[in-house]
């Protein structure tokens, strides 16, 4: 149920999750009582009508622009129709909604700006992570931890919630087309904890199973994920 009266507008990005993304939706709705926005980017199966019978209002991108895009067209949504907070899961099935509701206490109750889910918090282990996966966020967590000094367990968890007051910030530029693809994220949280927002983070599953798994490709995407901590730290960009 709602903690409190702030509206709140649950984003979810989609690519192709035929199957998986009506089972999102349910679950959000057993967790917590919120809007639900599917932005489908490009899907060419089903989704948006699966999303769409399961009661989810629905922005559709007519090819794949990136998962940035898709985040960056539901807070566009968010702003529109003047919600106060903004949390994004996967389309996947890898988060647990019932997460949901710690995250958005520690924004509506504690004040926080950005809460950043976290797979290695409240004794999570995500043990079915891969040991390249495993590795590598284990690594980027510290290599943020060093550039930030924010004590960061878990950078890369696509669970996360925020306030979008943040974005009267002009030096928060998510309309960039560099940030179109995987960058986004970490840009957004890079830059509320560089401008000393209030952040934290909360426990978050995140689930590996054969009916939610990454599209990422290990190089290419996690170069995508680096990528805003080095030009950013070089302020090579903005």
């Amino acid at each position: 149920m709602e903690v409190n009266s702030q509206r709140t507008l649950i984003v979810i990005p989609a690519f192709n999750e035929q199957g998986k993304i009506g089972r999102v939706i349910e679950k959000i709705r057993r967790a917590i009582v919120s809007d639900v926005l599917v932005v489908d980017d490009g899907s060419v199966d089903n989704t948006r009508w699966e999303a769409s019978a399961a009661g989810a209002a629905i922005i559709e991108h007519r090819s794949n622009l990136g998962v940035g895009a898709a985040i960056r067209s539901g807070i566009d949504y968010a702003l529109g129709h003047d919600y106060e907070v903004v949390a994004v899961l996967a389309g996947d099935d890898q988060h647990d909604p019932s997460d949901l509701p710690t995250l958005l206490r520690l924004i509506r109750e504690d004040g926080f700006d950005l809460v950043q889910g976290s797979r290695r918090l409240g004794k999570l282990r995500a043990p079915s992570i891969g040991i390249f996966r495993r590795t590598a966020t284990f690594v980027y967590a510290g290599l943020f931890r060093t550039l930030t000094g924010f004590p960061s367990t878990d950078a890369t968890n696509g669970g996360r919630a925020f306030r979008t007051a943040i974005f009267r910030n002009s030096e928060i530029n998510l309309w960039q087309s560099w940030l179109d693809g995987y960058e986004l994220e970490p840009y957004l949280l890079y830059q509320t904890i560089r401008l000393g927002f209030r952040v934290t983070e909360a426990p978050m599953k995140v689930v590996y199973h054969d009916n939610g798994t990454t599209k990422m490709k290990p190089l290419r995407d996690w170069w995508h994920i680096l990528r805003p901590l080095v030009l950013l730290t070089l302020r090579i960009r903005k």
